[in-house]
């Protein structure tokens, strides 16, 4: 086993998760000889075209790691882990909301605006998943529009994308979201808290709502004061020193101002969680073309967060 391999315990709350072959294309190369293929680029931001021998072909991981982008495998992985921990009373759900710039590297740019498949090559190893490609193409989150489509833009940073995320209180990924890196923050609160599904370990409805909410004042606005109150979370976000400054000249016309815990906004949880993450190279610095398996990147750097926490 290499270093960043999957563990046999790790590999064992994986393995009845992952998707079985359906037999019409062939066997599938095996899942844990791929995975930790697609852990090791991840981990060291290497080209794809440069993997070790010992993940078999590099096209076959790469393919595997796109149309599990593409067709939501991973974030659906990543919930079933979630899940698990779920049911054993494992999630601290006190969350915390924050964003962190993605500096964009060169090969980033310039995907081709017609989304075209990505073209397979002769032999058993190029048609693995020739009917799934087709499915996750069809299934693809809208982009090729620009670099803009693909979560691409321009920042203080120069060219780069956005990574807004959730997470959980022992500094765990919840839930990942991916911008262009001019995006505001407090537009995609909404969305983030959106995409929290964790299932329930029998029946119900998967839990979608947090116990409470802790950002930063890039989130300090009615809109979303309005909206978590709708929701009934409970919230810690900071006042901006111009609404503080309206409240203090309209005196009591100005309504109460809204309470602030000092002591739950001090948890640096999410910032602890975007380090875990940028410990992935190919998450600190963003090689992947397409916004969505970029995205991908991401949720597989998310997953093994969970799996090794």
């Amino acid at each position: 086993m290499g270093r960043g391999d999957l563990s046999d315990a790790e590999w064992e709350r994986l393995r009845p998760l992952l998707p079985v072959s359906n037999g019409r294309c062939g066997r599938w190369r095996d899942h844990r000889q791929v995975i930790d293929g697609i852990l090791h680029r991840v981990r060291t931001g290497v080209q794809w075209r440069d993997l070790p021998e010992r993940f078999g072909p590099w096209k076959t991981v790469y393919e595997r790691h796109r149309l599990w982008s593409a067709d939501g495998t991973w974030e659906r992985l990543l919930q079933l882990v979630q899940a698990a921990a779920d049911a054993a009373g494992e999630i601290d759900w006190d969350i915390s909301v924050d964003s962190t710039i993605v500096r964009a590297h060169q090969h980033a740019a310039g995907a081709r605006t017609d989304s075209p498949s990505a073209p397979g090559s002769k032999g058993a190893e190029g048609m693995e998943h020739q009917d799934e490609n087709a499915v996750a193409e069809s299934r693809r989150p809208p982009g090729g529009g620009g670099a803009g489509g693909e979560g691409l833009g321009r920042s203080r940073g120069g060219f780069t994308s956005k990574l807004h995320l959730s997470a959980d209180g022992r500094c765990r990924p919840l839930s990942l979201i991916v911008t262009p890196g001019q995006r505001a923050d407090c537009t995609q609160l909404q969305p983030v808290l959106e995409k929290i599904r964790v299932p329930r370990s029998g029946l119900g409805r998967p839990r979608k709502k947090p116990d409470s909410l802790a950002a930063d004042r890039a989130y300090s606005n009615g809109p979303i004061r309005e909206y978590l109150r709708m929701r009934g979370i409970r919230h810690t976000i900071p006042e901006k020193t111009d609404s503080q400054a309206a409240h203090l000249r309209k005196g009591t016309g100005g309504g109460r101002p809204p309470g602030f815990d000092e002591d739950r906004y001090k948890r640096n949880t999410v910032e602890r969680a975007i380090n875990l993450l940028k410990q992935s190279r190919a998450v600190a610095t963003r090689y992947d073309k397409r916004g969505y398996v970029f995205l991908g990147t991401a949720t597989v750097a998310a997953l093994a967060i969970w799996l090794r926490s």
